[in-house]
This record gives structure tokens, C-alpha cells and sequence, in this order.
């Protein structure tokens, strides 16, 4: 079941892939508002909800990999820690690149952080980690309350000025970034608590699909329900920095909803890796989904430096932006397939190892 499991997990870090090619490369061309509705919508689906499935994935896979270290002694919790470390300040070096590169939307230096952090509750129990994510989960909602979350931040909500200060990066980094640690560990937490499940076991598959269906479609009704009355009473601005499940500002229900939909979608995958349906194109999202580290990074530098080359950048359509975003993918899939044939990781997830 193991085996199955990680495959499971490799398909859904594959559609996570893809669903950030979609908001990524429609938040460069500055597509946003374009196309027609039906599009705007389907595209709006995937804003922080693909990242959400990437981070917890990303907690899952931590208690995967260190699951030694859980029982074993102390020296292999301290081998183990130094080696989160390293790989910590791999993501973190990776995600400045790409920040230097002009991508102010990374992922992985908040992700470095993340697992920093982990590493120093590899031995928590379960319960500990979903109460530090809930203490989280209720922190950032006081800090939206108090704290003025457009600071840093220019009108297009796409550049943050003073990212490279003290006052600027800590800002950015814990409050009020793309993927702030306060509340976006919160994800990092319940995939360390999830990936501790017994997924072998039918029924506990089964019953955690029922409950993350059920808290996805109840944290969205209440959120509707919630912007109607709060419309009404607050104003319609604040109603929506209050209770929309949208990413920016990452309020209670937005977090509710997303984490929710992410342990849906995670299950559905493992679901679907171990059905015989479509069986080889699931092979080749699996193979996709090894090589993420490698995707991400080379969506920004070679996805992003192709629109420059050709002046599409920052002026394009929705349309485009998602066809490119497929056809981007399909061609990440080919590459993965090639690769795969003669190397067993990504090239980036080699260095990774051999770091």
C-alpha cells in the first residue's frame, strides 16, 4: 500500500503543478478580468487552492520522510533534522533565485521555512499539531483585524516594495505575502497530522473524503451566507476582506475551504492512482508529479522567459494564458517521460539529494 500511497501523492502534486501553471502564468500576463465568464471562473478555482494542495502534500511527504525519526533514537532525530535543514536552505536559496529573477509570487522560500520549523515537531503528537495549526489558524485572523494587510504592497497587489528590508521581508514573510507563514504553516501542519493516517484502511479513507466534502461545501455556504448578511450591515468591502475564501487576505474561511478542498483532492488522487481507468496517462501525471521541485522552478524561468522573448508578458489574454498554461504542461509531461526513462529523480530533485 505504500507504494500505492506515494503514487497517489504523485498524481496530486501533478494537478497541483498544473492548477499553479494556470494562476501563475494568468497573474504575469496580467489577465486577470479578461475572457468570459465561464473562464474567469474556472480559472478562479484554482487561485490558492493548487498551493494549498502543494503545501500540504509538502507536510505529508515531511512525515513520510522522517518517519524513522518519529521512534527511533536521538542521534537518528539529529541526522535527520540536519538533513531537513539542508534541504530547507536548498528551497530557500532556489526560491530567491526566483524572486531575483522578478517571480515576487515563490512558493518554496516560504516552504524553506516551513520545513525549518517541522523539523523541530517531527516527535509532536497529533493532537499538537492540529492545535498549533487551529492557534495559527485563529492568530491570523486577529492579525487581519489589527494590522493594515495592504502594507508593502503596491495597487496591483502584485509587488511588494520593500520586500528586501528587515521590517519588509519579515512583513511579507508572516503576514501578509503571497503564502504568509501566519496562517499558510496551518497547511504544512494538518498534512504532518494527515500523512500519519492509515490510509491502507478503507474506511478511514472514506470517512476524511465525507468530512473534507462536507467542510469544503459547508465553509463555502457560510461564506456566501456570510457576505449577504455582512454586506449588509458592514458594507460590502470589508464583508469581503472578512469572509470570501479567497487566498489575499487568507481569512478563516478562506483557510477552512482550502484545506478542506486539498484533502479532497489528495484523496481523489489516490483514489484515481489505484483504479485502472486511464491507466496510462495516470502513469504519466505520476511520473510528472516526481519531478515538481524541477516543474515549478522551470515554469518561472523558462515558461515566464518564453512570454518575455516574445513581448506576451504582462500583456495578455485569459484565453491565452490558460491555453499556454496546458500547453506548458503537456510539454513538462513529454519532458518528464524522457527524463524518466534514464534517471529515477528530477534534475533539480538530484541536487537536491546530493546536497
Amino acid at each position: 500500500m505504500s507504494g500505492e500511497r506515494i503514487t497517489g501523492l504523485d498524481l496530486a502534486r501533478a494537478i497541483s503543478i498544473l492548477g499553479m501553471m494556470f494562476v501563475n502564468f494568468k497573474i504575469a500576463m496580467g489577465a486577470e478580468g479578461s475572457g468570459p465568464a465561464w473562464l474567469s471562473w474556472f480559472a478562479s478555482l484554482f487561485e490558492g487552492r493548487a498551493s494549498a494542495v502543494f503545501v500540504v502534500l509538502a507536510g505529508i511527504g515531511f512525515t513520510i520522510m522522517t518517519r524513522k525519526a518519529r521512534v527511533g533514537d536521538t542521534g537518528l532525530l539529529r541526522k535527520q533534522r540536519v538533513i531537513v535543514w539542508k534541504r530547507s536552505l536548498y528551497l530557500l536559496l532556489l526560491g530567491f533565485i526566483l524572486i531575483l529573477f522578478g517571480w515576487s509570487a515563490d512558493i518554496l522560500h516560504y516552504y524553506a521555512l516551513f520545513l525549518f520549523i517541522a523539523s523541530f515537531l517531527i516527535r509532536a503528537f497529533g493532537k499538537m499539531l492540529l492545535g498549533a495549526a487551529v492557534i495559527i489558524w485563529l492568530s491570523a485572523q486577529w492579525f487581519l483585524l489589527k494590522y493594515d494587510y495592504t502594507a508593502g504592497w503596491d495597487s496591483s497587489f502584485h509587488t511588494y516594495l520593500d520586500f528586501w528590508t528587515v521590517n519588509g521581508f519579515l512583513r511579507n514573510t508572516w503576514f501578509n505575502g503571497f503564502h504568509p507563514a501566519i496562517p499558510w504553516f496551518c497547511f504544512f501542519l494538518v498534512g504532518m497530522w494527515f500523512g500519519r493516517l492509515k490510509f491502507s484502511e478503507a474506511s478511514v479513507r472514506k470517512k476524511w473524503l465525507i468530512i473534507s466534502l462536507i467542510a469544503w461545501v459547508g465553509s463555502e455556504i457560510i461564506s456566501l451566507a456570510a457576505l449577504k448578511i455582512g454586506g449588509t450591515y458592514l458594507g460590502t468591502e470589508i464583508a469581503v476582506y472578512l469572509f470570501q475564501t479567497k487566498p489575499m487576505p487568507p481569512n478563516m474561511l478562506y483557510m477552512s475551504s482550502a484545506t478542506s478542498s486539498a484533502i479532497l483532492v489528495i484523496l481523489l488522487c489516490i483514489y484515481l492512482a489505484e483504479s485502472k481507468y486511464a491507466r496510462s496517462i495516470v502513469h504519466a501525471l505520476i511520473e510528472t508529479g516526481q519531478m515538481t521541485l524541477t516543474h515549478y522552478v522551470t515554469h518561472v524561468i523558462v515558461g515566464l522567459g518564453i512570454l518575455e522573448i516574445f513581448g506576451i508578458l504582462e500583456n495578455g489574454s485569459l484565453i491565452f494564458s490558460m491555453l499556454y498554461a496546458v500547453t506548458y504542461f503537456v510539454v513538462a509531461i513529454v519532458f518528464s517521460l524522457i527524463w524518466k526513462r534514464k534517471f529515477k529523480r528530477g534534475p533539480l530533485e538530484l541536487v537536491m539529494r546530493k546536497f
